[in-house]
């Protein structure tokens, strides 16, 4: 299995409502390669399947998506999340494997 499917494997298992980060994902795969992560995840054609807008940065803010940030709240916000100024509060959504 390559790199890629690897993270869309892991990414398939954070539960609606419940976010992960860019770092935890590359720990995740053993990794330090965030930045891979991220380029992995911006390539996505498989969404929603592969639900890409779940994760967001170690700060949490919201990060990037490639269909825009606006659609990105949007699909956090109907699962649940709550979205003030593009940031997430960590301590209730984060999701660890």
């Amino acid at each position: 299995m390559g790199f890629n499917e690897k993270v869309y494997d892991l990414l398939k298992k954070i539960p609606k409502g419940k976010l992960s980060t860019y770092k935890i994902l590359a720990e995740k795969l053993n990794t330090k390669a965030y930045r891979a992560v991220g380029n992995v995840l911006n390539k996505n054609t498989n969404a929603p399947y592969v639900p890409c807008h779940r994760i967001i940065n170690s700060n949490g803010f919201i990060g990037g998506y490639s269909k825009g940030v606006k659609k990105k709240v949007e699909l956090l916000r109907k699962e649940g999340v709550e979205v003030k100024n593009n940031k997430i509060d960590l301590k209730r959504y984060l999701f660890r494997f």
